[in-house]
């Protein structure tokens, strides 16, 4: 059984291991944690904008950032953005995953969300199985420019 949690300062490794332990996530993350320590103090205390990670026993295991958007669009709707899900590999294919979905939808309709919305990378035909089975479609073309 998993708990998930807000993520504390003292988890960002572990939520850096989780990250890169895909084919993708290896050729994007870094060993050096600096950034990612100085992006998870630049969150701060925003209730908006937060990293859970999911504990079994004192290892975590789990891992997903969830940001409330507050918006104009579809009726001023409020609605959450999840990014960065990771199930620890030896977890995968147990149910685990449609925990971590339950727990972010939960928090996301505590504040005040009426629509989830993520992206997963084309790529990854598991994850977009694992999705719609949690009952996502896909309604949307995503489009990514990066900036740097």
């Amino acid at each position: 059984m998993i708990a998930f949690r807000p993520a504390t300062r003292d988890d960002v490794a572990a939520v850096v291991a989780l990250l890169a332990d895909d084919a993708l996530g290896r050729g994007r993350e870094r060993a050096d944690l600096s950034h990612y320590l100085a992006a998870f103090d630049a969150m701060g205390d925003d209730p908006m904008n937060r990293v859970i990670v999911g504990e079994a026993g004192d290892e975590i295991v789990a891992c997903y950032q969830l940001t409330v958007i507050r918006g104009l669009s579809l009726s001023a709707a409020t609605r959450a953005q999840l990014e960065g899900v990771r199930i620890a590999a030896h977890l995968r294919g147990q149910g685990q995953g449609a925990a971590l979905v339950a727990d972010a939808e939960a928090r996301a309709r505590a504040a005040g969300a009426v629509l989830m919305q993520l992206t997963s990378n084309a790529t990854r035909g598991d994850a977009r199985r694992f999705y719609e089975a949690q009952g996502y479609e896909p309604s949307h073309v995503g489009f990514k420019k990066r900036l740097d």
